[in-house]
């Protein structure tokens, strides 16, 4: 099915037939990616007296509580609130769902032959972004980490201390305006930075004048077999009154 619209001035036409799912499910299993220190979401029958849930257990109706934290436990797309002492959410920051959108993969590196002869923290900089968006200024970007192993979709990233994207990475794409960062790691910050979060920070220009309808997507995982370039980007949320919500962007191909 084939859809045209009308995004920035620009006539685009996607095919919606076609979808290419971004996201992380959410599930109750060891086999769900973990961050920061927590144990693996639950879902499970509810349980009042001598009635259960579930319907192979009597019940007419399976009915489930769900426990989950949305930074640590899948996919999920946040707002300057998570950093702010004020309280923002999220289902209020973004109001539109359709942008053009940029993929593309990037090493992270240490920032020198120096640095990384030594063994130092990894990062994604703004010289390697610019140079893999080409002179492009896209809406959203979706960034690629590589190696591209699909263990991202299961894996247990606390105390691995994992790329981060460098300060003047995150102030470049929001230089050239880009609204909505999207990236396959657990933060775009480093793991353990004394709560500095300087890429959160200089994305979201805070707190200076904090971008209140630009939002950050973590844990997506970018399967190979989608190419870099651009796309028609859904991101949908779940409606959280909460600084971050589960999420699930889709892209679509732009024919």
């Amino acid at each position: 099915m084939k859809a045209t619209l009308e995004i920035k001035n620009k006539t685009i036409i996607a095919d919606f037939s076609k979808p290419l799912d971004i996201s992380i499910p959410l599930r109750s299993s060891e086999e769900n990616p973990l961050a920061w220190y927590q144990n693996k979401p639950t879902i499970a029958p509810v349980k009042m007296g001598d009635w259960t849930g579930k319907v192979s257990e009597g019940a007419s109706v399976n009915f489930n509580n769900v426990f989950f934290n949305p930074h640590a436990h899948g996919t999920h797309t946040e707002c300057f609130g998570h950093i702010s002492k004020e309280f923002h959410s999220v289902n209020e920051a973004l109001k539109t769902f359709f942008f053009l959108a940029e993929v593309i993969s990037i090493k992270p590196e240490a920032s020198s032959p120096l640095e990384r002869a030594g063994g130092a923290d990894e990062n994604i900089s703004e010289e390697s972004i610019s140079k893999a968006l080409k002179g492009k200024t896209p809406e959203a970007i979706v960034i690629r980490t590589l190696p591209n192993t699909s263990d991202k979709k299961s894996k247990h990233w606390s105390d691995t201390n994992w790329p981060f994207l460098h300060e003047k990475a995150a102030l470049f794409l929001r230089e050239i305006g880009v609204k909505h960062l999207l990236i396959d790691l657990p933060s775009v910050d480093k793991e353990k930075d004394d709560g500095k979060l300087l890429a959160h920070k200089a994305f979201w220009n805070f707190p200076q004048n904090p971008r209140a309808d630009c939002t950050i997507t973590e844990l997506i995982y970018v399967p190979d077999s989608v190419d870099d370039g651009s796309y028609l980007l859904n991101l949908q949320i779940a409606s959280f009154h909460n600084d971050a919500a589960p999420s699930k962007p889709v892209l679509y191909k732009i024919l």
